[in-house]
């Protein structure tokens, strides 16, 4: 049982129970059983209560996936680095790419909530926030929503990918296999990940290429 479960079954009605909680408690509840397992049924009753309680703060599925991408945004908000007029601005968006990135790696299926959060503000927070730090950078305004756009798509999109599930009784395909079909891309993977790369510096890359931000190392 998490601490914010365990806080609230032994205080009962002597613990008021306001959204914040319920919450937290959502995102525990999808990080030990995924989005499939989420429901407010579910989660009043890992509160221990009834599910008419939780509709004091949250009215419905739909309201409750846009609390909890926000919450997700809010993550990847406040770790994003302070920028200076002096700084490249293409340094700065890789910067907060990565974070949000992380901040949605750091909930199961966190890209999916955030991906599936049509009224989450705070998604357009990180869009506005980067969009004016590019603008500020002197990024022409069409340009920075277009390269705010491709960047934050791209995340979202690479951590559903990262996200998805897999089917443990499946064999992968024989590696002599992959190698006679695509013998190019295995060398390409090869010769990345033999220089001690990483599937962060991949992302990393990977966004380097789409602002056009010369490759490290």
């Amino acid at each position: 049982m998490s601490n914010t479960v365990r806080e609230i079954a032994q205080g009962g009605w002597r613990l008021a129970l306001d959204r914040q909680q319920v919450i937290d408690a959502a995102l525990e509840l999808l990080d030990d059983e995924g989005l499939e397992a989420l429901s407010l049924r579910t989660l009043a009753g890992r509160l221990g209560v009834q599910a008419p309680t939780l509709y004091w703060h949250i009215g419905s599925k739909a309201e409750l996936l846009d609390a909890l991408a926000d919450a997700i945004m809010d993550d990847a908000i406040r770790a994003i680095p302070k920028t200076r007029t002096d700084d490249d601005w293409a340094e700065w968006l890789l910067a907060a790419l990565i974070e949000l990135r992380r901040a949605m790696l750091h909930h199961r299926d966190g890209a999916r909530i955030v991906s599936g959060a049509r009224l989450a503000l705070r998604r357009g927070d990180f869009s506005e926030s980067a969009m004016s730090t590019l603008v500020g950078h002197g990024v022409d305004l069409h340009q920075a929503r277009l390269v705010v756009l491709a960047g934050e798509r791209f995340t979202v999109g690479y951590v559903l990918e990262e996200q998805a599930p897999t089917d443990a009784t499946q064999q992968p395909p024989a590696i002599d296999e992959l190698q006679r079909r695509f013998p190019t891309t295995v060398q390409a993977i090869g010769d990345y990940f033999s220089a001690g790369r990483t599937s962060d510096d991949l992302f990393s890359d990977i966004v380097r290429v789409i602002l056009s931000v010369p490759q490290k190392g």
